[in-house]
């Protein structure tokens, strides 16, 4: 039970960071036959319309790539609305593909469900060991409530349905809202606004001493891709580098990159986020596959992108 070339795809969030990069990445790995439907076409949290969907175009293999995401302001604003949209996506589409007869499906996780102080690198067995960060608690839970439906359809209906989790993911189609977006793509527009406007300074959430790992969306799109054609097993696997960087770093990074010459100040006075988040990929690893993109190479594609669309 893995992904054939023959295979009738369904990429759930086809638009989004994620799911347009797994699109990218099945395309040039030959696979033809997707469906993909843009949220206005099929609205995901309405179970009526998710069953009647599948039981329609019955694929063969679901990417679920579809959630409401965003960095640490939107995440701790809108509360409820992560909460409710996550979970709404993932029972209706998790239960309506197991109705449907789907045999194989793999959600996107996200390394933001591991507990604020596991143990580091995290491990996939470091999952329900403690309390979650707390600005993105209602996200994470929703998180680990789809992979728990993973792994209970598995058991006891037999079915292929794995999670993954990725670590920070930056690249082609980022959110670069200000009050909406993930760490990098909020540094890529506060470095490029600051250039255009010769602006003295950027001032940054935090202390910059938290720790992170970040990885160009296609590799872990790629990564993705090749968990579902060489992966079967009902534990879920993390997707990463293996090795982080402080935010100070991070951002002195994509200050290089993007050419500001000012100054990055610090607000300690607002969160800093969990104070590290590394994943250990030895188990991504021992299967065969490793990243490829350095960040300087990804930094520099993303904001290629970046000037693409501002």
């Amino acid at each position: 039970m893995s992904l054939e070339k023959s295979d009738k795809i369904f990429v759930a969030g086809h638009r989004g960071m994620v799911g347009s990069a797994v699109v990218r990445s099945l395309q040039r790995s030959g696979y033809e036959n997707l469906i993909l439907r843009t949220s206005k076409e099929l609205d995901l949290t309405r179970q009526a319309e998710v069953e009647e969907f599948f039981l329609k175009e019955k694929p063969n293999y679901v990417f679920m790539a579809a959630a409401r995401v965003g960095g640490i302001i939107a995440n701790n604003t809108y509360r409820a609305e992560f909460s409710y949209t996550n979970l709404a996506i993932e029972i209706n589409v998790i239960h309506s593909a197991w109705k449907a007869g789907v045999r194989n499906l793999l959600l996107f996780s996200s390394s933001c469900v591991y507990p604020r102080l596991s143990p580091q690198p995290m491990k996939e067995e470091h999952l329900l060991t403690g309390p979650c960060e707390p600005t993105n608690e209602p996200y994470a839970v929703a998180k680990l409530a789809g992979m728990s439906m993973c792994r209970a359809y598995s058991d006891q209906y037999h079915v292929n349905y794995i999670s993954v989790l990725p670590t920070n993911l930056y690249g082609l189609n980022d959110n670069y809202d200000p009050q909406q977006s993930h760490l990098m793509g909020a540094l890529i527009r506060k470095f490029h606004e600051a250039k255009v406007s010769d602006a003295p300074h950027v001032t940054l959430w935090g202390t910059g001493a938290p720790r992170r790992e970040f990885m160009y969306v296609d590799d872990a799109a790629d990564a993705s891709v090749f968990i579902a054609r060489n992966y079967c097993d009902k534990t879920p696997v993390n997707i990463g580098w293996g090795c982080d960087l402080s935010i100070r770093e991070i951002a002195k990074t994509v200050k290089c990159i993007i050419g500001y010459k000012g100054q990055i100040e610090f607000d300690a006075n607002k969160p800093d986020g969990a104070p590290r988040k590394l994943m250990d990929v030895s188990k991504l690893t021992a299967l065969g596959w490793t990243a490829k993109t350095s960040l300087e190479d990804g930094v520099s594609k993303a904001y290629e992108a970046f000037l693409n669309i501002c």
